[in-house]
């Protein structure tokens, strides 16, 4: 239980927080990382091979 105040305490939680301000659209970088990093998941989702597609392509031949 230490080791998760130890990480709290790393971001300080009681500053105002920082966003992005482009034509209309206002976002904060927290929320922005999250989208990206949730891209990237998806991304590398549809790039990864499935398990066993090899094993089975090998056995059809």
């Amino acid at each position: 239980m230490a080791f998760l105040f130890s990480i709290a305490a790393l971001v300080p939680l009681n500053s105002k927080g920082h966003y992005i301000h482009w034509h209309f659209i206002d976002i904060s970088v927290a929320n922005l990382i999250v989208i990206v990093l949730i891209v990237v998941t998806f991304i590398a989702a549809l790039l990864a091979p499935f398990p066993g597609r090899r094993r089975r392509k090998e056995s059809h031949e």
